[in-house]
């Protein structure tokens, strides 16, 4: 029996030192919901954790890119379903004006109509979305679909400068004759705007895929990552139970350990 060392107390309370330690680890975990409390927890883990982090903010972007430009895309075919819809009664206008029990009185009365038609298809010609043409006729837009910064070119869209739109504006149904050459050239531009709005639908296609393709690609990034840095609640719920008693019983240890070298006085006188 001995007084100036006590071994079971040393040891109970490097034990009960430990306990503490796992338990405040399994306290922060969940707490916080990650699995890696400290980078210690798991080096490799959080390195390759913070990698996937990264690239599902990246993929993030890009979507957000995406759907700005199927917005851009959306709002190109509005604008042409409505000069669609002006060309489509110019030409009918046209038709009417070639009525020959009309008279050229008549007739300036469509004109006036037509004229009207035709500023209204000029003007959308010079619409933007944030600033950007939607009939600019330059190259199409180039739209990064990817995390690594892959590119996809759209198709442009040259209503402003394609020759069928620009001669059925400048025609008039005052008279039989224009009338004939106005039809002429309206229905060549109603030819160029509905290729335009196929092409306007190509691209929202192409678009559509990759936002759905990088949607995929984020859910399956983020469950990778998740397994890796998210905390496992009703594991860790256990195991937080096994070391509150744990560290009940340690404690409980340590005093029994403290009051055992007071036995020695009982030797003493």
């Amino acid at each position: 029996m001995i007084i100036n060392t006590n071994p079971g107390a040393a040891m109970a309370a490097r034990i009960l030192g430990e306990s503490s330690s796992a338990l405040q680890k399994s306290l922060s975990r969940l707490s916080s919901g990650s699995k890696i409390a400290s980078p210690s927890d798991d080096a490799a883990g959080t390195g390759v954790a913070m990698k996937f982090g990264a690239q599902i903010n990246r993929i993030q972007a890009a979507k957000d890119n995406v759907g700005n430009a199927i917005s851009f895309s959306q709002t190109q075919d509005g604008f042409l379903d409505k000069i669609g819809n002006a060309l489509d009664r110019m030409s009918e206008l046209a038709v009417l004006a070639q009525d020959e029990t009309k008279t050229d009185q008549d007739r300036a009365l469509y004109d006036k109509e037509y004229t009207k038609l035709e500023e209204f298809v000029t003007a959308l010609n010079d619409k933007d979305f944030n600033g950007i043409s939607l009939f600019n006729g330059g190259s199409g837009l180039t739209v990064t679909v990817g995390a690594d910064g892959t590119n996809f070119s759209m198709i442009s869209v040259a209503v402003a400068a394609n020759s069928s739109v620009t001669a059925a504006l400048n025609q008039t149904v005052a008279t039989s004759s224009g009338a004939s050459t106005a039809l002429t050239a309206v229905q060549s531009a109603i030819s160029e705007v509905a290729a335009y709005r196929a092409d306007v639908g190509a691209n929202m296609s192409r678009l559509e895929s990759e936002s759905s393709a990088l949607s995929v690609l984020k859910d399956n990034m983020s469950a990778a990552r998740s397994r890796i840095a998210d905390v496992d609640v009703a594991q860790e719920s256990a195991n937080f139970a096994r070391q509150q008693i744990l560290v009940q019983s340690g404690t409980a240890m340590l005093a029994q350990a403290n009051v055992l070298p007071q036995s020695a006085l009982r030797l003493i006188g």
